[in-house]
């Protein structure tokens, strides 16, 4: 089976094998989608209590992303540097880069739930919640917290199975939870009357299982990067080069809790509880367009990253030109329908009027400048998929720190209407960001084919 992959890696053609890849991968983030939009969709149809609830789950995203920053500095810097070193031959090295980052993954969810299920009431009074949400939103948290150890583990380690081009099997492992959670929500939320509690519950359950289905996979008979206990002890050497190259995921996901809680801070400020329920609704939206792109490039990044450590520079040329025209074509669609259609979109979460109106109205000029993003994620994850770690963490810095988090804060200086002003914020960083990073990926990355892989 092992060679058979790494067969198909170095020979099979690129476009099928990137489909073959990609379609399982896109799949696989569109379902892990549901894990917090099937969520926040059924809470926001509680009678009396939905709007405000919604609301105050919303304001749990940041710790989310927190948590999920952690899982995938582990996973996405690991990933690719397993892929390489498989093109490089160099299969128990591989195994150790597995071992390790299951270690420390685990490391992180004890410190992390320490940490967030104390800080939790204080955090999220910092986030925005007022007297009103926070109920909800402290309910939902800790129960969600302690429940971490699950999500760290499954966004930490199915990227490895995707890595050895097992897609199918990755696609399960987001599949299995999602299907878990959809039929666990209701029964939940409204047959046991749990309510938002009802809904952390389902989800920390679901990922569970998730959790188990990926260890199961990984200590079998069917993997080619075994987990074994004999590579768990970490290594600086091991360890330390893959949270490097995974530096930037994890920047990209810390930024966006700094995000949302620059978003909601302003926003209630500016728009009160009525913009905070709006910008949950539009995190949730925005994500229809993110992860699909993230899925492409998942599909591409082990085919880049192994016929990149083969020394074969014309496969990685059209893989990641393949995947490029892919991402644009996507997210070209995706701004139409967000331009011309809102109202359809919005009112899947919440049947409240005002809600509707208000959230139609800002997804608008949020999402004004999102078509650049195929331009810049494709790019942006190709520098990841050939090792390069330190233009990665650049470029992912750009776009957050550098451009939106200071634009959320100036630009309503500069208009009378605040609230335009702060979602402003998202359209110019995502234009600005998108050019600067297709210039410098386009500009280096012959250079990079012609300097070839490091020895892992």
């Amino acid at each position: 089976m092992e060679k058979n992959i790494s067969q198909d890696m170095g020979s099979v053609n690129v476009k099928k094998l990137l489909v073959r890849l990609a379609i399982p991968a896109v799949a696989a983030q569109v379902i892990n989608l549901l894990y917090n939009i099937v969520d926040r969709i059924y809470i926001g149809h509680i009678d009396e209590i939905g709007a405000t609830a919604l609301t105050g789950v919303g304001l749990f995203t940041p710790i989310l992303m927190l948590i999920n920053a952690f899982a995938m500095m582990v996973g996405s810097g690991g990933a690719p540097r397993s892929s390489i070193a498989l093109g490089q031959e160099e299969k128990e090295e591989a195994e150790k880069i597995v071992g390790n980052s299951f270690t420390m993954l685990l490391v992180f969810s004890v410190v992390l739930t320490a940490a967030f299920y104390t800080a939790a009431p204080v955090l999220l009074r910092w986030f925005g919640a007022s007297d009103a949400t926070l109920p909800y939103a402290l309910e939902y948290s800790r129960i969600y917290i302690l429940g971490s150890v699950f999500v760290l583990l499954v966004m930490g380690m199915n990227p490895f199975i995707t890595a050895q081009g097992f897609a199918k099997i990755s696609m399960l492992t987001t599949m299995i939870g999602a299907v878990i959670n959809i039929i666990l929500d209701p029964i939940m939320i409204f047959i046991l009357h749990m309510g938002v509690k009802g809904a952390a519950i389902a989800t920390v359950v679901s990922q569970a299982v998730s959790c188990l289905w990926i260890l199961r996979f990984l200590t079998g008979s069917k993997t080619n990067l075994r987990l074994r206990v004999v590579n768990m002890r970490l290594q600086s050497r091991v360890i330390l080069p893959c949270m490097a190259l995974g530096i930037s995921s994890f920047v990209m996901l810390s930024t966006e809790s700094l995000l949302s809680i620059s978003f909601n801070s302003s926003l209630s400020r500016y728009g009160g509880d009525l913009a905070v329920g709006a910008m949950t609704v539009i995190t949730s939206v925005s994500q229809l367009a993110v992860m699909p792109l993230q899925g492409v490039c998942q599909g591409g990044q082990p085919i880049i990253s192994f016929n990149f450590g083969a020394n074969k520079p014309e496969r990685v040329r059209e893989a990641f030109f393949s995947q490029f025209a892919f991402c644009i074509f996507y997210v070209g669609a995706f701004w139409a329908i967000m331009m011309f259609f809102p109202r359809w979109v919005v009112q899947i979460f919440t049947p409240d009027v005002s809600l509707v109106d208000y959230t139609a109205w800002a997804i608008r000029i949020y999402m004004a400048g999102i078509f650049s993003l195929g331009f810049q994620i494709s790019c942006q994850q190709s520098f990841m998929a050939l090792g390069q770690a330190k233009i990665s963490l650049l470029l992912a810095c750009l776009r957050k720190l550098v451009l939106l988090i200071p634009l959320i804060f100036i630009l309503p200086q500069f208009v009378s209407n605040k609230v335009f002003g702060v979602l402003l914020a998202e359209p110019v960083s995502d234009i600005v960001a998108a050019a600067i990073t297709t210039f410098m990926f386009l500009h280096s990355f012959n250079r990079i084919l012609s300097q070839g892989a490091k020895k892992i």
